[in-house]
This record gives C-alpha cells, sequence and structure tokens, in this order.
C-alpha cells in the first residue's frame, strides 16, 4: 500500500481525513440545534431559515468559495477579527479547508437530524415534559436519543461530503501541496499533469471506497430509525 501511494498522495488523504473530521465535528453540534429547530418550532422566519441552511446545495460551490473568502479572508470581516483577537487565519490554511468543508456538507447533515427529529412522536416527548422533565432533560433523554441512528447518519454523510468537497476548498484555501491539498485537490493536480492518469485513477479510486462505504453505513443507520419507528407502531 505504501508502495502504491506516493508520499504526496498520502498527504492528500491524510489531510482530507483531517479536513473532514474537523468539519463533521464542529459542524455537528450546529447541525443538531438548527435541524431541532426546523422539525419541532414554526416561526415567520422559517422558510428563511430553511432556505439559507440549504444555500450550499444550490449555488455553484466556487461561488461558495468566494463568499467565505470574502468573509474569512484576512481583510475580511470576520476573518479580520479572528485574526486581531485570536490569531486565527483560515484563509490558505487546513483549517479553512475544514471550514469550507463544514459549510458544504451542513445542508446534507441538517437533512438527515431533521428527518430523524420529525420520525419522533412528539407524544413521548409531551409525556415526559408532564412528568415534570424540562425542555433540555426532555431534549436529551427522549428526543436525541431516538433521533440518534439519524444524528449519526447525517454524520457519516456530512463526513463524506467534506472529504470530497472541490469547488468550495479550491477557492478558499488554494491547493498547496502538503498544505491545503485535499483528496479532490489532488486528483485534479493529477489530471492536469501529462501522465498522471495512473495517480489521478489511484486516487479516485480511494474516493469512491470512502464513498461507498459512508453510504452503506448512512443506510445502515438509516434503516435502524426506520426500525425504530416501526416497532412504535
Amino acid at each position: 500500500m505504501t508502495d502504491w501511494l506516493a508520499p504526496s498522495d498520502w498527504q492528500a488523504l491524510i489531510l482530507s481525513l483531517k479536513v473532514a473530521s474537523l468539519a463533521t465535528l464542529a459542524s455537528l453540534p450546529f447541525g443538531i440545534w438548527i435541524a431541532w429547530i426546523l422539525a419541532r418550532k414554526s416561526f415567520p422566519g422559517h422558510d428563511i431559515l430553511n432556505g439559507l441552511v440549504h444555500l450550499p446545495l444550490i449555488l455553484p460551490p466556487v461561488a461558495t468559495g468566494y463568499l467565505l473568502l470574502i468573509a474569512f479572508g484576512k481583510h475580511g470581516w470576520a476573518g479580520a477579527f479572528l485574526h486581531e483577537h485570536f490569531g486565527i487565519v483560515l484563509a490558505f490554511r487546513w483549517t479553512g479547508a475544514a471550514l469550507a468543508g463544514a459549510v458544504m456538507a451542513f445542508p446534507l447533515l441538517v437533512r438527515a437530524i431533521r428527518l430523524a427529529f420529525e420520525a419522533v412522536d412528539p407524544g413521548l416527548e409531551a409525556a415526559a415534559a408532564t412528568l415534570g422533565a424540562g425542555r433540555m432533560t426532555v431534549f436529551f433523554s427522549v428526543s436525541l436519543p431516538l433521533a440518534l441512528p439519524g444524528v449519526l447518519a447525517g454524520a457519516v454523510m456530512g463526513f463524506a461530503k467534506a472529504m470530497g468537497e472541490f469547488g468550495a476548498t479550491i477557492t478558499f484555501v488554494a491547493n498547496i501541496p502538503g498544505q491545503t491539498q485535499t483528496l479532490p485537490t489532488a486528483i485534479y493536480t493529477a489530471l492536469a499533469v501529462p501522465g498522471g492518469e495512473t495517480q489521478a485513477a489511484r486516487l479516485v479510486g480511494i474516493s469512491v471506497l470512502f464513498a461507498m462505504l459512508a453510504l452503506i453505513l448512512s443506510e445502515m443507520l438509516a434503516r435502524r430509525l426506520a426500525a425504530r419507528i416501526r416497532g412504535r407502531r
């Protein structure tokens, strides 16, 4: 395996795993919160919030990357604040790739978790509340455990999406080998070099493998959630 992949390929693979892991872990708490709000609350800005959540799915990824560069670049309104007060620079850093991956994966993550919350019987939550449980207790003892397979499925899909993100990543953090070059941008680089088709094919094979594993795991979790719902009927 070590002979099959060049050192630069290993760097791209490891960086992709690191980027996708950070993107998933950082966005999961926000995804659970937003998904619960969309599933359980009704308010005037509900459709606007839902539209904003799903906007990265509609916008060209390059446009999303450009917006991230405008906002989180070193001279952007958020980027300048982070750099001045915390010394954090996201543009053209691997952490910026994680941010881009999180933004692009967020809609898939939220959608899966929202469907899981919508499948939870509100009567169970109401019953827990009548027994004296507070909102946070109801959420952590009833809602979240019942929706857990959907939460995990959303996290898996978000991880896979973040790992495969290209357009927003290359726009926001460029394609610097060993620093910001992820698996998709490594494939792009290999295809741009004469004779790089073999290397690109190897990297594509790895991408397909991870994507299929993510899809299979997500489907297994979705079936578990469906079986749990049928068991309560």
